[in-house]
């Protein structure tokens, strides 16, 4: 037996605002007696704890910086930057690694000043 199931819309978010979403699912669980945390949802509330940095807002903020550049024109690769906040020209080539192009150190150097303000 085969299910299949089709995306019907696809958001893009940060570890900061995927723990405030998954924050209000928690209380709102806990409210219940008889409800458990599914492993699932107990392991992706310990994820967001130990990696969220910034608050929610910073993080959208820091996202719509990145995208004003015109080094990170992917929306993707600008939250995969929020989310690792990147100190290093060495960590933010790996986020480049699988896009094909490369760039130089000054447009490294001009993401990693935007990510210094946040982080």
């Amino acid at each position: 037996m085969t299910i299949f199931k089709e995306t019907l819309d696809e958001e893009f978010l940060t570890v900061s605002e995927a723990k405030e979403l998954l924050t209000d699912v928690e209380a709102e669980r806990a409210a219940e007696e008889d409800r458990e945390l599914r492993f699932e949802l107990a392991r992706a509330v310990e994820h967001v704890n130990r990696f969220a940095v910034l608050e929610p807002e910073e993080s959208r903020e820091l996202v719509e910086d990145l995208l004003a550049l015109e080094h990170v024109s992917d929306e993707a690769v600008a939250y995969k930057i929020a989310d690792l906040l990147p100190r290093t020209r060495t960590e933010l080539r790996a986020v480049f690694a699988q896009e094909r192009y490369a760039l130089s150190g000054d447009e490294l150097d001009d993401i990693l000043d935007v990510v210094a303000k946040y982080a």
